[in-house]
């Protein structure tokens, strides 16, 4: 197996029935890696190569076709949602370009129709990886020690989750950002990349490169996951560094909470063991609104984005 800079995690020992002291491993290797930076990348999923394959190669073939083709399946004016083909830019310089899909059958979804098989593969790839999250969302289930089943019960709406599909373009010089230094506002990211490289997560003061597996999926925690362990498990840092003559291409799907959710660290990690909550509690659409202000009213200095820290109680 290559270094990946990440543990990698055999995910089909959790799909049989019975504990062994490979899965026991597997959990600590998972509880460990949460507890400090929040990256672990997953072999063994039940998703073919074949198909990850497959779905890359439709992605490039579309993001290669001319913007007048692309841009027909951009979202329409007045759109509350950004769904469909969608252009980045830094400093009025082209960054990436991605496809915003949300579960199959949304009134939001303006899905390429071209090439073809783009479509069916798109709405093919969020139902698979809606499953490999649902097995995720139960292995930390199992890693924070709440009751079986907690987060599959407090987490059982799946209208808010989404799917992008991104592509990169080639950096003219070493160390362009492609995604600058955040942490996600959701519960659980998966991304499948491509060969290119680029992902870094923090680690330690330090940015790890999350090197390529073919048919590896990343697994990344997000702040609904910090808050809700108080901070017991870490929303992940990490960036994507656009490389030099090289595109990227990859898929994230990120596993969130209906808007509507009240979050707040959760007794088993506040009262029930004597300690103070980290986090007040927050509606997690008025979070969603503070991190979309960062984006359309940019704040001078990176510091003063607003992030998971604006809930933190000092």
């Amino acid at each position: 197996m290559a270094n990946t800079g990440i543990p990698t995690v055999d995910v089909s020992l959790f799909l049989s029935e019975g504990e062994n002291e490979a899965k026991k491993q597997a959990l600590q290797t998972i509880t460990d890696a949460c507890s400090s930076y929040g990256f672990f990348q997953i072999v063994n999923h039940g998703i073919p190569v074949e198909f990850l394959k497959e779905a890359l190669q439709l992605s490039k073939t579309f993001f290669h076709y001319p913007d007048e083709i692309k841009l027909q399946y951009s979202p329409k004016p007045g759109a509350p949602l950004l769904a469909g083909f969608n252009k980045q830019k830094t400093n009025c310089v082209d960054k990436n370009e991605y496809v915003l899909i949300f579960p199959p059958g949304s009134k939001f979804n303006i899905y390429p129709q071209e090439p073809p098989q783009f479509k069916e593969t798109l709405e093919e790839m969020f139902l698979k990886l809606n499953d490999v999250s649902l097995v995720i969302e139960s292995i930390l289930n199992e890693c924070l020690g709440l009751a079986p089943g907690f987060l599959k019960q407090f987490n059982n709406d799946r209208s808010w989750d989404f799917m992008t599909n991104l592509y990169y373009f080639p950096a003219a010089d070493v160390g362009e950002n492609g995604l600058i230094h955040h942490e996600d506002a959701n519960c659980i990211t998966l991304v499948i990349q491509d060969d290119a490289g680029g992902l870094q997560v923090q680690k330690d003061s330090e940015w790890i490169p999350v090197t390529p597996v073919e048919g590896a999926i990343v697994v990344n925690v997000g702040d609904m996951i910090q808050v809700l362990s108080n901070k017991k498990f870490k929303s992940a840092t990490h960036r994507v560094v656009r490389q030099k003559g090289k595109e990227r291409y990859s898929f994230a799907f990120f596993r969130s909470l209906h808007g509507d959710k009240w979050v707040e660290p959760l007794p088993e990690f506040t009262k029930e063991i004597g300690e103070k909550p980290k986090y007040r509690g927050f509606e997690f659409n008025e979070y969603l609104a503070l991190r979309l202000k960062n984006k359309t009213h940019p704040p001078s200095r990176v510091e003063d984005e607003i992030s998971i820290k604006h809930y933190e109680i000092n």
